[in-house]
């Protein structure tokens, strides 16, 4: 599966939420993702729905950074969040309350 394709399952995921579901994962989260299939993608969370978009987010709240093999992982549920950021296979920057949501979100 490509990164453009995840992301794509990400958003038809993200198109199934309610509002109260995405409630406490507001903000947006940048996704920087380097290496083989590498991209960058942002998700924006509001009251009224979640987005998903191709590109750099003007003021993320959180940006993850990460190879794209690992996000594959990370989204298929193969790899745990938490695992990856002790090991640094993950790295965050900006608000670290977001970032702990990221599970909830992609799940």
């Amino acid at each position: 599966m490509t990164t453009e394709e995840v992301f794509q399952e990400l958003k038809n995921r993200l198109a199934g939420k309610t509002p109260d579901q995405l409630a406490n994962s507001q903000g947006i989260y940048q996704f920087n993702l380097s290496g083989d299939d590498g991209a960058q993608y942002y998700v924006a969370v509001t009251p009224s729905g979640a987005t998903v978009e191709s590109g750099t987010a003007p003021a993320p709240g959180v940006t993850i950074s990460m190879t794209a093999a690992d996000f594959k992982a990370l989204a298929g549920g193969q790899l745990n969040p938490m695992s990856a950021f002790m090991s640094g296979k993950l790295s965050v920057a900006g608000d670290m309350g977001m970032a702990l949501k990221l599970q909830t979100l992609i799940s």
